[in-house]
């Protein structure tokens, strides 16, 4: 019988030494440990219950995005991940093991901290008054803040994918090494740092 303590993310990492720095996204990072990053949607038709799925189902979800892999960009289109969840988490936990090698860290620690160093914390919304519509800058709300730096990672590992000979787990382990680190090659860093731009002159 398997007591939760004992259980790993594909049965190699722990999640006991990983800490969320973020006061305000530790609500919304789940780090509870299961023995498949496969909910089968269970929480797909209930309001906010996406937060109840572990951080790395979420990764692996967004990676699958319907229409994310059919976008053009840099005049190239991938191959699609779309509704091949066996395999995008597969390549997960490849990624997690090229961490590993690669920085000697937990890998999950190094998910988390990419989280919190791509999710922005201001962004602008559109105001109408007397026909005149002007752009205002507003706090994010928490929940908002980690699906925002989930579609940036995602979208920062396909951009990378195009007329690169590397493999999308070394890809996605580069990149995901990369934000980790606050480091400005990374492309979540720079949309998250051009959000914030935009706020801060709207204000």
């Amino acid at each position: 019988m398997y007591k939760m303590e004992d259980i790993k993310f594909f049965d190699k990492w722990d999640v006991k030494d990983v800490k969320i720095k973020d006061i305000s996204l530790e609500r919304y990072i789940n780090l509870k440990p299961t023995l498949t990053c496969h909910s089968h949607g269970r929480h797909e038709h209930k309001k906010f219950r996406k937060s109840n799925l572990n951080i790395v189902e979420r990764f692996v979800n967004r990676l699958m995005t319907p229409g994310l892999s059919k976008r053009k960009i840099g005049g190239r289109q991938p191959a699609s991940l779309s509704g091949k969840k066996i395999k995008t988490i597969n390549i997960i936990k490849s990624s997690f093991e090229i961490m590993h090698l690669r920085t000697s860290r937990n890998p999950l620690e190094i998910l988390v901290r990419a989280i919190e160093n791509a999710a922005p914390r201001e962004e602008t919304t559109r105001l109408s008054y007397g026909g005149i519509v002007y752009q205002q800058a507003v706090d994010i709300a928490p929940q908002r803040r980690v699906d925002l730096a989930l579609k940036y990672l995602v979208e920062s590992c396909f951009r990378k994918s195009f007329n690169n000979p590397l493999t999308i787990e070394e890809i996605i382990a580069e990149e995901l090494i990369l934000t980790a680190n606050g480091d400005t090659k990374s492309h979540a860093i720079k949309r998250k740092e051009e959000r914030e731009r935009l706020a801060q002159s709207a204000r």
